[in-house]
């Protein structure tokens, strides 16, 4: 998936289309070279951002209210902008927000380029906790968003329906040095070439950060007064992204033994023996990975990494991430010893660590590994399973 190919496939998943950085996904590989070969205007213009903001729709005209033609939708609420049209639960609660947001799609695309503007592109998803903050400090601010409306086009997407958009500009974001996470702010270029961004932004100036309204008002003077450098920063690091990743298709690829030999020895060095789990804090289960070491260990008789799988079981059933009353697990934990959890339960995380927690019980016999296992499934049928089916 290319920057260039995202316009086309727009429609592909219907036409509506944490600041944490602790929540950020697994740094793309190409990232460390982008950042090699980042060039001096890249440099330049994000210094220029970042200094300048040290503490010290298709319309121009308000955004769409319970006035206009999107009366119908809402009468209770002061705003209700385009949002009301889509079907994502996030887009819905920034419905009624005074931001003249767009969902990702072409008539958000034709006003940027019409009009000459920037792009604010706003990712999040429905339980990100600090998408909700930002939402209640800046989107529901009617000084920004008028500010907002003015100078930039909106464009909120939801990371769970649009993944191929939020995988992009995330890779983009951390080429950037910007770290990731969600909500995730990209500025991009009428073209949809990224030329700045981050996560989380406070409404006021802190801990040396700017304000988000700082910050959109000397991007919005740098696009004024320096386009040119702007857009040049913007083609150069989409032409290496474009560039590093191209997935090139190859027959050469054969996942035998010593392709499953290297990556458990990687994880390997990455395990950590005094509390269990693989890295530091934030600590994630990343369940696949001790699924992937434990089948691994009794294939091919390493009862190291078996130990290893067994260990971190146990210290994440025994830790704060493991909801010992209600069962399931948190999405991570913010320390190294699986304490004090991030409270965001996930489907997907808690549906593979059923499995992890059941293989655990096969190989070692344990009846805590089952018992949790129990736990999980318990959870999963009470408080995420829809009564009309599905979950």
């Amino acid at each position: 998936m290319t920057l260039d190919s995202l316009g086309s496939r727009r429609r592909s998943i219907g036409d509506s289309v944490e600041f944490d950085h602790v929540l950020a996904p697994a740094e793309h590989p190409c990232i460390g070279m982008i950042r090699t070969i980042s060039t001096l205007a890249t440099t330049l213009l994000l210094g220029a951002i970042l200094s300048a903001c040290r503490p010290a729709n298709l319309r121009t005209s308000a955004p769409v209210s319970s006035t206009t033609a999107m009366s119908s939708l809402s009468s209770t609420h002061t705003h209700t902008n385009r949002l009301a049209r889509e079907k994502s639960p996030y887009l819905l609660q920034h419905q009624h927000n005074p931001v003249d947001w767009y969902a990702w799609g072409e008539e958000a695309f034709a006003k940027a380029r019409a009009e000459n503007k920037p792009i604010l592109l706003s990712i999040g998803y429905s339980t990100c906790h600090w998408c909700h903050v930002m939402e209640r400090e800046s989107f529901e601010s009617e000084s920004l968003a008028s500010y907002l409306n003015a100078h930039f086009v909106s464009i909120k997407v939801d990371r769970e329906e649009r993944p191929d958009v939020d995988k992009i500009y995330m890779t983009a974001v951390q080429a950037m040095g910007q770290g990731g996470g969600w909500p995730l702010n990209a500025f991009l270029t009428p073209e949809l070439k990224p030329f700045y961004g981050g996560t989380y932004f406070p409404p006021e100036p802190r801990h040396g950060r700017p304000s988000f309204l700082q910050l959109l008002q000397h991007i919005a003077d740098l696009w004024e007064k320096r386009r040119g450098d702007v857009n040049s920063s913007a083609a150069d690091l989409h032409q290496k992204l474009e560039a590093h990743v191209a997935q090139e298709p190859s027959d050469n690829l054969h996942l035998g033994q010593p392709v499953l030999n290297n990556a458990a020895a990687q994880l390997k060095d990455e395990y950590d023996s005094r509390f269990g789990g693989f890295g530091g804090a934030p600590k994630f289960p990343r369940p696949s990975q001790p699924s992937f070491l434990l089948r691994h260990g009794v294939r091919s008789n390493d009862q190291s990494i078996v130990k290893m799988v067994l260990h971190t079981c146990e210290m994440m059933a025994n830790g704060g991430i493991y909801d010992h009353l209600g069962g399931g697990f948190a999405r991570y934990s913010v320390d190294a010893q699986w304490l004090v959890p991030h409270f965001e339960k996930m489907l997907y995380d808690n549906s593979q660590l059923v499995n992890l927690y059941l293989d655990a019980f096969l190989v070692s016999g344990n009846q805590r590994f089952a018992d949790v296992a129990r736990d999980i499934l318990r959870y999963v049928l009470r408080d995420m399973t829809h009564s009309g089916g599905g979950f």
